[in-house]
């Protein structure tokens, strides 16, 4: 291949990053349910969601078909699809699954984290420290935490064990949240143990690191699993 060959090339191969109509309408959606404007087992029609959203229905169901396959919607044979409401057994295959995922990312994140990353999960710390401070709302929690933990991931320079978080990462969003709204204990302890897992990788303690990402992950599913069984208490009286 010639040089010229190889720079038209690459003038072809430059990255897309203008955004799609479906892109936007799932982002859109995504962001409702995780505030929960959409609650879960509401009934997403198309047509109304079309109308609300000035758009046609195309968009709506290329998003609602990327909904499905992140576990937020749940579309039945018929058609129909409803916001998802995550079970306990939902809880527990999430959890075992993240359990396992990130102890292999904290392990990568500190051997290999570049200082630049690290700076950014720093940013997020300092930035839930700020909200608790000032009054942190669930929604902003769940968003935080998802955030630093996706970091994590981005951190352990990995790119497949990256893709397999990010098609866990909507549920995770989703069960912090419910966690955050059932009971507001968690501004006691969000900034401390977040700090924690950050000063192990930044230092390359790998046994720190998964000791701590280990004792994190179990304390935020029983916490979870506590405020699923409350719920489920309440809806049986």
């Amino acid at each position: 291949m010639t040089m010229k060959q190889s720079d038209s090339s690459n003038n072809i191969l430059v990255p897309q990053t203008k955004r799609s109509l479906a892109d936007d309408i799932l982002q859109q959606l995504r962001e409702a349910i995780y505030r929960g404007e959409l609650a879960p087992n509401e009934r997403l029609r198309e047509e109304l969601l079309a109308e609300k959203l000035g758009v046609s229905r195309g968009p709506i169901r290329e998003a609602l078909t990327e909904l499905e396959r992140e576990g937020l919607v749940i579309k039945m044979p018929n058609g129909r699809a409803t916001v998802a409401r995550l079970s306990s057994e939902d809880l527990d295959e999430v959890y075992s699954l993240r359990l396992a995922l990130e102890q292999l990312a904290v392990r990568q994140a500190a051997q290999r984290a570049d200082p630049q990353i690290l700076q950014q999960m720093q940013n997020v710390v300092d930035e839930i420290s700020a909200a608790v401070a000032r009054g942190i709302t669930e929604q902003e929690a769940a968003r935080l935490d998802t955030q630093f933990h996706d970091l994590i991931y981005r951190a352990s320079n990995h790119q497949r064990l990256y893709k397999a978080w990010s098609t866990l990462r909507p549920q995770v969003h989703v069960l912090l949240l419910s966690r955050y709204v059932a009971k507001d204990d968690f501004k006691e302890y969000i900034s401390a143990e977040h700090q924690s897992i950050l000063n192990a990788i930044r230092t390359h303690d790998e046994s720190r690191a998964v000791i701590m990402i280990v004792e994190h992950l179990t304390g935020a599913y029983t916490r979870v699993l506590k405020s699923y069984v409350q719920r489920e208490q309440e809806q049986q009286d």
